[in-house]
């Protein structure tokens, strides 16, 4: 019986040693207030969270980002969702290296059980009190079930850089929404007991506007530096992607 083997050689401990010391650093500075959670901030670690999972892999990926994220939260005690502060980086790097590698399927499962449990989580769920606020998940299911969007994660081993940017940027917009509702569901079950629920719909009528601006900013800096990053580390020939 053949078995996959997930361990890590030397020189992967050090990839991910480099890339959770850079996701550690980044934690550090403050990018978006977190609203609904006074004094915590969303951190440029959100920023390079996709690009981390496209470019060494899923599980590294991950890993790189629960080290870094708990280092950070360990020195700082400010993480938005506390000690879980680390799993939406983590997951929204799972996911970018998972769209990589070409397991939509498995992602497109897991996104939706997810997005039905962030939407319509018991009582305070966005769905019960104001729907509208998930029009930007609604978008991102529509792009990854359409063929246009499976076509194109295909492209991202191609080296036309439009092409590379494009791929890049759907891998970003679909990873960054799924740290979204990983996140949210964390925020959900802590902050459960804290708010009520006239003020959970105003939480959702407040961030209507406010998370898509939050997930576009993390796209549109992906795409500036994530394809010239990409074909730098191809041509001192690293495999993007991981193993």
């Amino acid at each position: 019986m053949r078995c996959t083997s997930l361990s890590l050689d030397s020189k992967d401990l050090a990839l991910t040693g480099v890339f959770a010391s850079l996701y550690a650093v980044l934690s550090f500075i403050p990018l978006f207030p977190v609203i609904g959670a006074v004094g915590r901030s969303f951190t440029v670690a959100l920023i390079i969270a996709p690009l981390v999972g496209l470019i060494i892999g899923p599980y590294r990926g991950a890993l790189a980002a629960s080290i870094g994220g708990f280092i950070a939260y360990s020195v700082t005690q400010s993480g938005p969702l506390y000690s879980f502060s680390f799993v939406p980086g983590a997951a929204t790097a799972l996911c970018a290296g998972l769209l990589y590698k070409g397991r939509w399927k498995t992602f497109a499962i897991v996104y939706s059980v997810l997005f039905i449990a962030y939407a319509f989580y018991p009582t305070i769920g966005p769905m019960w009190l104001y729907p509208y606020y998930v029009w930007f998940h609604i978008l991102g299911l529509i792009v990854l079930v359409s063929q246009a969007m499976l076509r194109t994660v295909k492209t991202i081993r191609h080296s036309l850089m439009l092409e590379l940017s494009l791929t890049v940027g759907v891998i970003s917009f679909l990873a960054t929404l799924f740290g979204h509702i990983v996140g949210g569901i964390i925020f959900e079950a802590i902050y459960f007991p804290t708010f009520s629920v006239d003020s959970w719909r105003g939480l959702w009528q407040s961030l209507v506007f406010i998370y898509p601006l939050e997930r576009s900013i993390v796209v549109i800096i992906s795409i500036l530096i994530g394809p010239s990053l990409i074909k730098a580390l191809r041509t001192y020939g690293f495999k993007i992607g991981g193993k």
